[in-house]
C-alpha cells in the first residue's frame, strides 16, 4: 500500500494497513463512515438503520462516561471522525469547560435535523419511502 490514499487498495488482514487506510481517507469519504444508529421510531419512519450525523441532530450517548446523556450535536469534526454534543463537557484544571469528542458509532440519533432537504434525497431513502407507500 502506498503512502497516500489510493482507490486501488482493496483490503488487508493487517490492522496497521487498515488503520493507515482510514487515516489517509479524503474527507468526503470519511464523512460516509460517520454514520450513527437511528432510534426505533426513526427506523420505522425512514426504513433505514443508520445515517450520517449532522450538526443539529438530537442524540443520546450510548457508551462511556456520559452514557444515557442526551443533547444536540454542536460540531462535527470529519478529520478526527468525532462529534461534540452540547452540555457534554469536561472541566479543565483552570476551570475552563471543553467539549468531549465522541465517535459517531457510540451515539444514537433521536431526532434528525431536517433543514437540508438533500439529506433525504438519497436513492436509498426514496426507495424505502416508495416501498412504504405501496403497502
Amino acid at each position: 500500500m502506498k503512502q497516500e490514499f489510493t482507490t486501488a487498495w482493496k483490503e488487508s488482514k493487517q490492522p496497521r494497513k487498515q488503520r493507515k487506510y482510514l487515516h489517509n481517507l479524503p474527507l468526503h469519504l470519511k464523512q460516509k463512515l460517520m454514520g450513527s444508529a437511528l432510534d426505533k421510531d426513526l427506523r420505522k419512519k425512514y426504513g433505514i438503520r443508520s445515517i450520517e450525523v449532522r450538526k443539529g441532530d438530537e442524540v443520546v450517548i450510548m457508551r462511556g462516561k456520559f452514557a444515557k446523556k442526551a443533547g444536540k450535536v454542536v460540531e462535527v469534526n470529519t478529520k478526527k471522525s468525532r462529534v461534540a454534543v452540547e452540555n457534554i463537557q469536561n472541566t479543565k484544571r483552570d476551570g475552563n469547560k471543553v467539549h468531549v469528542w465522541i465517535h459517531a458509532s457510540k451515539i444514537k440519533i433521536k431526532t434528525l435535523n431536517t433543514d437540508d432537504k438533500m439529506r433525504f434525497a438519497t436513492k436509498q431513502m426514496e426507495n424505502k419511502n416508495e416501498s412504504q407507500d405501496k403497502k
